[in-house]
């Protein structure tokens, strides 16, 4: 499944995540960490460890620079 990684900010992002992809895999693609970021389905926070039934999602930044 083709999906949509769209980090706010930066560019959208197609992932290609398998069939037992989760949120956490999709970070992982975008070279992002859960530690940073939040994932967002239809505007809500989804867990990482979900597993990805979408084929859009909204990443953003909690912390950027120093």
């Amino acid at each position: 499944m083709q999906v949509t990684v769209d980090v706010k900010g930066e560019d959208d992002v197609e992932v290609d995540a398998g069939a037992d992809a989760t949120y956490a895999d999709l970070l992982s693609a975008v070279d992002l960490s859960p530690h940073e970021v939040t994932v967002l389905v239809d505007g809500r926070p989804v867990p990482e460890d979900q597993p990805v039934n979408v084929d859009h999602v909204t990443v953003l930044r909690l912390v950027k620079g120093g």
